[in-house]
């Protein structure tokens, strides 16, 4: 939840980075599709409230990266904005719902094979257009994830760099799936240097 994430956001504000926790309805509450739409009506509304920054920054993490891949995807047209987002930090990311239709998690989600596909990063990756170009995208894994964490970030990766996006792949050493998004708490950590060294902005 946006409550939980706010861990992250001292090392960031040191450097001048202001930082917007995203809520959204999860399961069962909410569905697949009305988590995506809350979370790129929120990046719109950012875009729209403070239309004075220079750049957004997505960060996500587990399902947040997933939601976070998920606006790279968007088609902004319907939104009457088009937030600059300049770069993604995906971290330990689900990239590909159709695994979890067999698992027990869909006993919650409830997912069909359409609304899984439909909201797969992986299966929605655009061509990188003039300004996708310029967005840097980081995908990270960590050295303790689960194998399907791990082929799953490197397929979305090397599908959105055959698209032309700018990506970075990150294999984490010495980190599981829940550590490597804890320690964006301190300052020496990897994460948080990608982080500080991008320009001041939201």
């Amino acid at each position: 939840s946006k409550d939980e994430s706010g861990f992250a956001a001292p090392p960031l504000v040191s450097q001048g980075v202001a930082v917007a926790a995203v809520g959204y309805d999860t399961a069962p509450k909410g569905h697949m599709d009305a988590m995506v739409l809350q979370v790129r009506r929120s990046l719109a509304f950012l875009a729209q409230q403070y239309s004075g920054i220079r750049g957004i920054y997505l960060c996500g993490h587990s399902a947040g990266a997933h939601l976070a891949a998920m606006v790279l995807s968007t088609d902004w047209s319907e939104y009457g904005v088009v937030p600059d987002i300049k770069g993604a930090v995906l971290v330990s990311g689900v990239y590909d719902l159709e695994p979890i239709l067999h698992t027990y998690v869909n006993n919650v989600l409830n997912m069909s094979r359409e609304v899984a596909q439909r909201n797969s990063p992986l299966l929605c990756v655009t061509p990188a257009a003039a300004a996708a170009t310029a967005c840097e995208v980081v995908v990270a894994v960590a050295q303790h994830d689960s194998p399907e964490f791990r082929r799953q970030s490197q397929e979305y990766g090397q599908a959105l760099r055959a698209a032309g996006w700018s990506v970075s792949l990150l294999d984490l050493a010495g980190v599981d799936h829940f550590d490597i998004i804890e320690k964006l708490s301190e300052d020496s950590y990897v994460l948080t240097q990608v982080g500080e060294e991008l320009p001041p902005s939201l």
